[in-house]
């Protein structure tokens, strides 16, 4: 292949875009690509048919992508900072980072050098609110309403209208302002190859004519972008009209062996360079690279001698194929990577589908249901890109798994809100219930009742979120509003009681202080008075009652710091507690008392009895053994309780009669 390849025009194929830099411009834009200009400069078959290119050999498609990618990148020679913005998975990003993704690239990079990532992350965020918008139009018409009438936006679209619509107003005003300069700068061109051809027939000192020549190429290079569409046939033009001002030159071959040395040169360290990147195994960086060693090469590197054009053409050649055949497999292992993804995206879907044929019947199953979804859908984005052909049929499959589980979820709640309705129904009809009696003084009557509404209420379940704190409010405001009358009415019919109990709390207080005396009669009567003090007070209210235990307890605490024979002290005690006990209407606590007693007594005969028996075991040891002496010492004890508690049982028998 000839160095030619990058001097013939591109038939028709310069709109062949590089995948890595060469992002596609929108489309809605009309001012993108500039009308044709009539008076374009072509190489015409008189002009190269007596000319010896640097190379005449066919383009291969490599070439003709590199060309395209630098044509399209004449028209804008900011065009380098398009290879600086951060390629990301915008698949994977949910709706608020893909906002907060174009907000930063409008911050942070020129209009011109974004519109690739735009558009990609429009129509992530347009599938995205699709899905979302097709969900809540669903759970619209599920919950009655028109789907003439449906209407749903929120705050991130809204956002990302906004953005979107300052990229359309900047980057038309962009596009509007180059193509002016795009035709401004074809017709400096135009002219400067004109001026070129004008100088092969000026007839003055060799060596000013070659400084002009020098100056006109200074000008081209410094002329600006020009339409792509009419890059290669620019260049083809002005590379052929150069070449014919150095055929020109044969009678100062000086000057030209010296542009030629220099091309020589500068060509050979290009070509170097490019054997380098073919070493490189970041192939996307060494492509990019590549595309501006072409256009060095074929922009700002004049012809090199005739015995040399076709073999440094061939070296770099050689190195471009090497770094195109390192991408091809590079995008091949790219393939495998997306096949891998789209089987994994398969059995996300797969999973979906299988969560959705659940027969869930409760609120904390569908709960789980939706999580272990959000789960799924969260891993689905990140499984990363598939094979191009099927990434719109893996999408449309994807979004009808997700779309079949929301129905079955916004069917079963569509139902639960039926039932909560019904409840909600209940409740309301309790609350009438509750208002219409809280102001009832028939209290034997009402109180029954209202008792009866407030289970009944805790049976009903669950009621729309929006009414049941409301309800609630107004359901417990007429029961407290009955209750507390009543408790008012009963408070005041049992006042001696409340009295009462004031009593027993001071005469307690004081049992808790009382400080004994050395004489053991005159503590037992000071406390027998105590008791006696107590039961004259009387009954206190039902649930205060438990102050009588506190006062026993009180009093057997008492007791037990008297100094005289336990035993004693502890009849005592029996007796006053039977005092307590006794109820002619009511002989429960007697006969709990009997029963307690008679229990207790057949469990010492029990123990006195094993005690006995093990005597037999030390029937050849002597009497004053210690563990002889023990166990006769624990009968003589279990005896003397025997006859305490025989007494008790009496007592206990007299306090019937």
């Amino acid at each position: 292949m000839s160095e030619n390849d990058n001097l013939q025009e591109a038939d028709g194929k310069n709109e062949v875009e590089s995948i890595e830099t060469a992002p596609t411009t929108p489309t809605e834009t009309k001012t993108e690509a500039p009308a044709p200009v009539e008076n374009t400069a072509t190489v015409t078959e008189t002009e190269t048919s007596n000319t010896t290119s640097e190379a005449a050999a066919p383009k291969d498609d490599l070439v003709d992508e590199i060309e395209a990618s630098n044509a399209e990148d004449a028209e804008d020679e900011s065009n380098a900072e398009r290879h600086e913005v951060e390629e990301k998975d915008y698949h994977a990003m949910s709706m608020d980072e893909l906002v907060a993704e174009t907000s930063r690239l409008l911050e942070n990079h020129k209009v011109q050098t974004i519109s690739k990532h735009i558009n990609e992350i429009k129509a992530e965020f347009n599938a995205k609110f699709s899905e979302l918008l097709e969900e809540k139009k669903e759970e619209f018409i599920e919950d009655g309403g028109n789907e003439i009438d449906f209407y749903y936006t929120n705050d991130t679209k809204k956002k990302f209208s906004e953005l979107y619509k300052t990229y359309k107003q900047n980057i038309n005003a962009y596009y509007k302002e180059r193509e002016q300069n795009l035709q401004h700068n074809l017709e400096n061109r135009l002219q400067i190859i004109e001026d070129i051809k004008g100088l092969l027939s000026v007839e003055e000192n060799m060596g000013s004519t070659y400084k002009t020549f020098k100056d006109l190429q200074e000008k081209w290079r410094n002329a600006g972008p020009i339409p792509r569409d009419k890059y290669n046939n620019a260049w083809n033009s002005y590379h052929h009209h150069v070449e014919r001002f150095y055929d020109f030159l044969h009678l100062n071959n000086d000057l030209r062996d010296m542009d030629f040395k220099h091309n020589y040169d500068q060509k050979l360290k290009i070509i170097e360079r490019a054997e380098e990147l073919a070493e490189d195994d970041n192939t996307n960086r060494s492509f990019r690279e590549l595309q501006v060693l072409h256009k060095l090469w074929k922009e700002e590197l004049g012809p090199v001698g005739k015995e040399h054009r076709e073999e440094i053409w061939e070296r770099f050649s050689q190195a471009t194929k090497a770094i195109h055949d390192k991408r091809q497999a590079y995008f091949a292992d790219m393939d495998k990577a997306h096949e891998k993804n789209l089987e994994r995206k398969e059995e996300i879907i797969a999973q979906i589908v299988a969560i959705s044929e659940k027969k869930s019947t409760s609120h904390s199953a569908w709960q789980n249901n939706i999580k272990e979804i959000e789960t799924l859908r969260d891993a689905f984005f990140k499984a990363g890109k598939v094979p191009l052909k099927v990434n719109e049929s893996t999408w449309a499959k994807f979004k009808s798994a997700v779309r079949t589980f929301n129905r079955g979820k916004n069917s079963f709640y569509k139902a639960l809100k039926k039932d909560q309705y019904d409840n909600l129904q209940k409740k309301k009809d309790l609350i009438e219930i509750a208002e219409t009696h809280k102001d009832s003084d028939d209290f034997a009557k009402v109180t029954p009742l209202m008792k009866k509404i407030q289970n009944e209420w805790k049976t009903i379940g669950h009621v729309p979120r929006r009414d049941s704190d409301k309800v609630w409010k107004q359901f417990k405001k007429a029961c407290n509003h009955y209750f507390d009358r009543m408790h008012a009415e009963r408070k005041a019919k049992d006042q001696h009681l409340f009295e009462a109990f004031d009593k027993k709390v001071k005469l307690l207080e004081a049992l808790k202080t009382l400080e004994l005396t050395e004489d053991p009669k005159a503590d037992i009567k000071t406390l027998q008075d105590k008791i006696a003090e107590w039961k004259t007070i009387g009954y206190v209210p039902q649930n205060k009652r438990y102050i009588d235990g506190k006062f026993y307890k009180a009093i057997d605490d008492a007791f037990d710091k008297v100094k005289m024979d336990k035993s004693k002290v502890e009849m005592i005690k029996f007796e006053s507690k039977l005092e307590n006990l006794a109820d002619p209407e009511d002989t429960r606590l007697l006969d709990n008392e009997q029963n307690f007693i008679r229990k207790r007594i057949d469990e010492i005969k029990s123990e006195i009895n094993q005690l006995e028996n093990n005597l037999q075991f030390f029937s050849n040891v002597k009497s004053d053994n210690p563990l002889v002496k023990e166990v006769h010492k624990n009968i003589a004890k279990h005896k003397a309780d025997l006859e305490t508690w025989k007494t008790k049982l009496t007592k206990v028998r007299e306090m019937y009669s």
